[in-house]
């Protein structure tokens, strides 16, 4: 498995636009985007950072993950996300090293790309996720 880079660093907030303040007003960040993704609950603010994002996810549900972990008190760094050359070769690479896999097989991310999460019980409690670009591959 070859890891290509960090691609993003996943931050929960509870008001995207509210947060948006602090990285563009105070960091000098510009946004290149925002998205919403239904399936997952979540809007997400992209800022680049050298080859690196910062995502900040704002849940778009109440009930949902993202909304619940704001709600709680929980805002603040989610997951790191590594980007990967070969997302089924990585997960089965991984799966044969005894890392456990939140996710089996990949599923859509961002801008047409997909993404798997390993369980953070096998990574020392940190929440990564893989990513390979859209068109590659």
């Amino acid at each position: 498995m070859r890891v290509k880079r960090i691609e993003h660093v996943g931050i929960v907030v509870k008001d995207l636009a509210q947060s948006r303040a602090v990285w563009e007003e105070c960091l000098g960040l510009r946004l290149a985007e925002v998205e919403e993704l239904p399936q997952y609950e979540v809007r997400i603010g992209m800022y680049p950072v050298g080859e690196s994002m910062v995502e900040l996810l704002q849940g778009t549900r109440p009930d949902g993950t993202y909304a619940r972990l704001a709600r709680e008190g929980k805002e603040g760094l989610h997951h790191l996300c590594l980007e990967v050359e070969d997302l089924e070769g990585a997960l089965a690479e991984l799966r044969g090293k005894g890392v456990r896999l939140r996710d089996e097989t990949p599923r859509p991310g961002h801008q047409g790309s997909r993404i798997a999460f390993l369980d953070p019980a096998s990574t020392g409690n940190v929440l990564v996720e893989l990513v390979q670009r859209a068109g590659e591959g």
